[in-house]
Parts: structure tokens; C-alpha cells; sequence
């Protein structure tokens, strides 16, 4: 899909909302304006549903890269620990070892 513009902020091809001026937050609107305004946004209600819809599997996919990554991330810290342990008691065996061969040479 080669439509511009993202989930939270798509791009319109609907002239009358395109040229519409971005209006300074300070300053007042009047009646006339916010009812123009209204109707524009009534007008391009239906588009931006389509819109939603044709960027709803994109969104589907992002989500369900993010739970696989997330998955991978658990199974990756899983075999560390895992890996962690096997090490630990290698080490403790080979102290025991150690404990062992100095006894027997305190001994003799």
C-alpha cells in the first residue's frame, strides 16, 4: 500500500481538507468558521474510516511483531539463566574438586 501519512495522522487527498489553513490556537474562531469546520470533518468522517481500515493490518502486524520480539526476548533471558546454572554448579563441582585435592595434600 503506497498511501501516505500514519494511523494517528493520514494524509487526506480530499481538496476542501487540504487547503484548509491551520489556525492559531490563540486566536478566536467565529460561528460560521466552526460550522464550516464541522462540515469538512463530517465530509471526511467516511474517508478516514476507509483510511483506519486499509492501515488496520498494518497495524495488526506491528502488534504481532512486537509480542514475537517480546517472545524472543523471555526465551533468549530463559536459556541465559538456564546457561547461568549449568555454570554455577560446574564451578561449585570443580571446587569441590579443589577441596578435595588440598585435603589429600594436607594429609600426606
Amino acid at each position: 500500500m503506497n498511501t501516505p501519512g500514519t494511523i494517528s495522522q493520514p494524509s487526506t487527498h480530499d481538496p476542501q481538507l487540504r487547503h484548509l489553513p491551520k489556525q492559531d490556537p490563540t486566536m478566536k474562531t467565529s460561528t460560521t468558521d466552526t460550522a464550516a469546520r464541522r462540515q469538512t470533518t463530517a465530509e471526511a468522517s467516511p474517508q478516514k474510516r476507509t483510511r483506519d481500515m486499509q492501515l488496520l493490518p498494518e497495524s495488526l502486524a506491528r502488534a504481532h511483531m512486537d509480542a514475537r520480539i517480546r517472545e524472543a526476548e523471555s526465551e533468549r533471558r530463559a536459556l541465559h539463566v538456564v546457561s547461568a546454572r549449568r555454570l554455577q554448579r560446574r564451578a561449585e563441582r570443580a571446587s569441590l574438586r579443589a577441596r578435595r585435592a588440598i585435603a589429600m595434600a594436607v594429609m600426606q
